[in-house]
């Protein structure tokens, strides 16, 4: 191309200055470009491989795989699985497609999960698969880019297919989440059952039926059919007729200790238990989470729900879970949820999370995270909207219905900013990256997670949020605040659980209605930009300042007994598990800078036979001294002597109320936002 030509490809809509600067120095760029390239002899400019070895040239694959339509599928699927064997946990499924012709058909297994953001359909463990015609055997082949996929040839005068496999389930948590246990199962549909390629999931009718084991009973948004009609002598439930999308995303939880209980005329909660002692809810509890549901639905002013069941396992036995669905969600918590409710919040605050994600992710849900089928890639770069505003107001939540203590949800603030805190990585990686995690980091867990950075979206999210509800409250003189923001931006019809799908932009539209301020820079320089600290204005804000001492909170204390750990990461910079073996290490701490690293067991501390305690005092008696800790530690089969340049004492985070000169002139309606945050509304 002429040089002339290269010039009028300059854009027009600039003023003569600004295309008199462009012109130059695209002039400037050619000149050194042309000077550069005739240095090179004809030995630089020769391809890399020398042209002597064989080159092949690439042929692309072609895609079998018909992509979603969003029309009728022709007819209903029947699916049975057989959820007996929960001795050695294997899933029996049957299941009938129907076929409208002959020839190519292809079957698909779920691959992209909703709630997981991720492919985290676990087709490894498919077995025994087996399709069938009028008696006759039909032959598949998995499709050789995408495993998820099965090609058939449907022979002539055929009207449905049945299918018949295993899933065989985790029977240890090496091998994955274990779903089946000696006293409870749960059930995920997509883990048993295939569906037809080419229709949107919404599109494809199916009726859908379980045997679970005798005497179990079992809880699901779906609804089982008023008239059963039971094969002989077998715990078979038939559900009602419905679209793959929401058998999918209504998960069973099945038990030989099961309880439900009303919470409202539309929620329920559903809990089954490693063993019939720990079924021992109070009148109190039941109330608690009642109130829950009632602060929730106050709180987004609308119910997108016809039915919302939480499905609750107290259990070690079977693989704890926190996963939302828009009617329901699946809860793992530890076993004396109930009889140890006096022992901390616990878990507590999950089932808050859960359900706010009935209005945030389910109803309403960031464009790039719906998909019209489970093959389609979802883009996950609202997460920290999605789940960090979901963990936002599941605290709030937790502390208004009463499953949190304002002191419980004060500490949990303060252990969050913290943690954050540490997350030196922000420094080369900004938040919006860490919403690739649930991909980058599937099954496969990184070695220094506060460098690498690990899922921040949503601790990190929670703190934006709090700052942006701070900066309402600023801006509005107390008279509005991210409440107002979360009734006009999720609220719908009662019973509508459908999907509105959003982008960036209709989040900050919102936030300029509810407030007038330059949300899209703010967003910018907390999502889009490295940082050098976690956002913690929003407790400056909210009245409260980060201090640290060496008192730990009942929040940590009962993290680092459910955890089975001690967390001494703001102190020397390690968590050191109840084995004595290091969890982790905080990168650039003193135990970093000391050469400590997971993996090793600690086995003396200062000359002194190591545990937990000894540790902790020789902490505690170094503050303020000039000599180092000396840690001896098993690495393998050698031992090595570490020296920990520390003195600074036992740290442990805490929320400290601003005083009035602190607050710098604030409104005292501004200084009070965390505590009026907090305050139950029902």
């Amino acid at each position: 191309m002429r040089l002339v030509a290269l010039l009028e490809l300059v854009p027009i809509q600039v003023t003569p200055v600004q295309a008199t600067v462009a012109r130059i120095l695209l002039v400037a760029i050619l000149f050194f470009a042309g000077s550069s390239l005739a240095g090179l002899s004809p030995a630089d400019a020769r391809a890399a491989m020398p042209d002597n070895l064989s080159k092949p040239v690439y042929s692309a694959p072609q895609d079998r795989i018909p992509r979603a339509q969003d029309i009728p599928f022709p007819g209903t699927m029947q699916l049975v699985v057989d959820a007996r064997d929960n001795k050695q946990g294997v899933f029996r499924v049957t299941q009938t497609i129907p076929v409208v012709k002959p020839g190519p058909l292809t079957l698909l297994y779920p691959e992209w999960l909703p709630g997981t953001h991720a492919p985290r359909g676990e087709i490894e463990k498919l077995a025994a698969l087996e399709f069938t015609a009028g008696g006759r055997v039909i032959e598949w082949v998995r499709d050789d880019v995408d495993v998820y996929a099965f090609h058939l040839n449907v022979p002539d005068g055929v009207s449905q297919i049945t299918a018949k496999f295993q899933f065989v389930s985790a029977t240890s948590g090496i091998q994955g989440r274990i779903v089946m246990a000696p006293t409870m199962l749960n059930l995920r549909w997509h883990q048993v059952s295939l569906y037809p390629a080419g229709y949107y999931v919404r599109q494809i009718p199916v009726e859908a039926a379980a045997i679970y084991p005798d005497g179990w009973r079992s809880a699901s948004a779906m609804r089982p059919k008023a008239q059963q009609e039971k094969p002989a002598s077998t715990n078979y439930v038939a559900y009602q007729k419905t679209d793959y999308d929401t058998l999918v995303d209504s998960p069973v939880f099945a038990g030989k200790y099961f309880e439900s209980h009303r919470l409202s005329p539309r929620a329920h909660l559903n809990i089954v238990a490693d063993d019939d002692k720990y079924l021992r809810p109070s009148k109190s509890h039941i109330a608690t989470h009642g109130k829950l549901v009632r602060e929730a639905e106050a709180l987004f002013g609308s119910k997108p729900y016809d039915r919302y069941d939480f499905l609750l396992a107290l259990t070690e036995e079977m693989g704890g879970i926190g996963m939302e669905h828009h009617r329901s969600s699946e809860n793992g918590v530890n076993r004396e949820y109930f009889t140890g409710w006096n022992d901390g919040p616990g878990r507590r605050n999950l089932l808050a999370h859960e359900i706010v994600h009935s209005w945030n992710g389910k109803y309403r849900r960031p464009a790039g995270l719906w998909t019209p089928d489970f093959r389609e890639p979802m883009r996950s770069q609202l997460l920290w909207i999605y789940e960090g505003q979901t963990q936002f107001w599941g605290y709030v939540l937790g502390a208004r219905s009463g499953l949190y203590s304002k002191q419980d949800t004060l500490d949990a603030f303060a252990a969050i900013a913290a943690a954050m805190d540490l997350r030196s990585g922000r420094r080369w990686r900004p938040l919006i990256d860490t919403t690739q995690d649930p991909v980058i980091a599937a099954r496969r867990p990184k070695p220094w997670t506060n460098w690498q950075r690990q899922e921040d979206y949503y601790n990190e999210g929670l703190l934006i949020w709090l700052e942006i509800d701070g900066i309402i409250r600023r801006e509005s003189s107390g008279q509005k605040s991210l409440e107002n923001f979360a009734r006009r931006f999720f609220n719908g019809k009662d019973g509508d659980y459908g999907v509105v799908t959003y982008e960036l932009d209709d989040v900050i539209q919102t936030l300029n209605i509810v407030q007038a301020y330059d949300w899209a820079a703010f967003i910018d320089k907390r999502v889009y930009q490295p940082t050098t600290e976690a956002p913690k204005n929003g407790l400056t804000l909210g009245g409260y300042k980060l201090v640290y001492n060496a008192r730990l909170s009942d929040y940590i204390r009962a993290r680092n007994k459910r955890g089975k750990h001690h967390d001494l990461s703001h102190s020397i910079g390690m968590v050191i598990s109840d084995k004595s073996v290091i969890k982790a290490v905080v990168w650039g701490s003193p135990a970093y800078k000391a050469g400590l690293k997971t993996g090793l067991t600690l086995t003396a501390v200062n000359g002194k036979g190591y545990t937990t305690d000894i540790l902790l005092k020789e902490i505690e008696a170094n503050r303020g001294k000039s000599r180092k800790i000396e840690l001896f530690a098993k690495d393998g089969d050698r031992y090595v002597n570490f020296l920990v340049d520390y003195s600074d004492g036992l740290r442990y985070p805490h929320l400290e109320k601003i005083t009035a000169e602190e607050a710098d002139g604030e409104s005292d309606e501004a200084d009070r936002g965390i505590d009026r945050l907090l305050q139950p509304k029902t």
